[in-house]
């Protein structure tokens, strides 16, 4: 990986760095030190303010202007990504050096369009993408063929950079995994699994992957090289679509929270089933009566998980449709009345990250009924009644560490620390 060291604010020259980028926004003049590989970034400067004697590259931005340097020719949309065609349009005329590209990444889509055109572009390029989703187009630059990439020193220049010494360190060999869903501003899997990675001595990096739909999502993962992703509201039954094969408890759950890529070949599996266990594990769930709020994905894993330790499962929700489906899927039975004659209550609904009522009444929780809350990381509705109630609390954050070990364990073939796990979510 060769790495461009930008800095956002005027601080000493990063010592070691191989490229530097000099913007004229943030130095009134070009630095000592500043060799022929670094780059001069004009930011609407004239260029004459570059001394003759200046052997490195000057960025013009979009101004298609004759410099007596080496040229860069530079475009950015902080709003949205152009398609592969419209990439290639912007950045395929003109007599620079190298064409740079940089556009706020919103989706898979969008990642495929700087991909695409990465591999279409005939000259020498950088294309990134901003923003938390493109954070992959800055990691694999021999992936997207790109001549560097930028990692920041004093103060990011872009939205979605790494600093110049975290480039440096995970390289080109660097082993990516992450999550996908759609809000996922409430996630608190990467500092998680960012933990265990760093605790096991990988070097790999767990980053997210917010996309309003899963268009591409499987080119994506492929092209990028990303050995896996957690899967969370609202794709876990969607997303099967998109894979190669399904694993035997997701294909009996009917959804998938994590994929694995062996080389190519996309795997849907569902830890989710290990997390509910694992969170319940000082539970006695054989012979209990248990609630499942919930009839998507999450609940198809916490009946599947309930029914199969001998619970006698219920489920309530707002869809009938898929109420009954959940049901006929596992022997449960649809339920509308009140939470107050189970031993164990599971809240499968995103009702705490979002407004709304849930699907039993909550009122006549009680003493000892064991109350699981799949939102995680805030006090709920749901935590707060059960708390008043006196009901035993299940930590949503256990099941999330116990299925972000079960799926660590499947992208890197050894055990996560799930001490370390833990430590990060408090």
């Amino acid at each position: 990986m060769r790495v461009c060291t930008t800095y956002g604010s005027p601080v000493p020259l990063r010592k070691g760095a191989e490229m530097h980028e000099i913007r004229l926004d943030v130095f009134d003049r070009i630095p000592e030190g500043v060799g022929e590989e670094s780059v001069v970034t004009l930011c609407g400067r004239d260029p004459s303010v570059v001394p003759g004697s200046f052997a490195g590259l000057v960025d013009v931005g979009e101004r298609d202007v004759s410099i007596p340097h080496r040229k860069i020719r530079s475009f950015h949309d902080f709003e949205r990504t152009p398609d592969r065609d419209g990439i290639l349009a912007m950045l395929g005329s003109g007599d620079q050096e190298i064409s740079k590209g940089a556009f706020k990444a919103s989706s898979f889509v969008d990642l495929c369009s700087i991909l695409d055109a990465s591999k279409a572009l005939g000259r020498k390029h950088v294309l990134l993408g901003m923003g938390p989703l493109g954070e992959v187009t800055r990691i694999r630059q021999s992936v997207l063929g790109n001549e560097f990439t930028f990692g920041y020193q004093g103060e990011p220049t872009a939205p979605g950079q790494f600093s110049a010494d975290e480039m440096e360190a995970m390289g080109d060999g660097c082993v990516l995994v992450g999550i996908t869903g759609h809000p996922l501003s409430h996630t608190l899997s990467p500092p998680m699994q960012n933990a265990a990675i760093r605790k096991a001595g990988i070097n790999g990096r767990y980053l997210v992957f917010d996309s309003p739909s899963l268009d591409r999502i499987e080119d994506a993962i492929r092209g990028y090289g990303i050995r896996g992703m957690n899967v969370t509201i609202p794709y876990k039954q969607k997303v099967m679509e998109h894979l190669d094969r399904i694993s035997g408890a997701a294909g009996e759950v009917g959804a998938v929270n994590t994929i694995v890529n062996d080389d190519g070949v996309l795997s849907g599996e569902n830890t989710d089933v290990a997390g509910v266990l694992h969170a319940l594990s000082g539970v006695e769930l054989k012979g209990s009566k248990a609630l499942v709020m919930g009839s998507g994905g999450a609940s198809r894993a916490a009946v599947y998980a309930l029914a199969r330790a001998g619970a006698d499962v219920s489920v309530s929700g707002r869809n009938g449709r898929t109420v009954a489906e959940v049901c006929a899927a596992f022997g449960a039975e649809a339920f509308s009345g009140g939470a107050e004659g189970f031993d164990v209550v599971v809240n499968c609904t995103p009702i705490g990250l979002v407004e709304g009522e849930y699907p039993s009444d909550l009122s006549g929780l009680r003493p000892g009924q064991a109350v699981l809350d799949m939102v995680y990381g805030r006090r709920t509705p749901l935590i707060a009644r059960a708390e008043a109630a006196g009901c035993r609390l299940a930590d949503g954050a256990d099941m999330l560490a116990g299925q972000g070990a079960e799926s660590f364990k499947m992208w890197f073939g050894r055990d996560a620390d799930m001490e370390a796990m833990r430590e990060a979510l408090r």
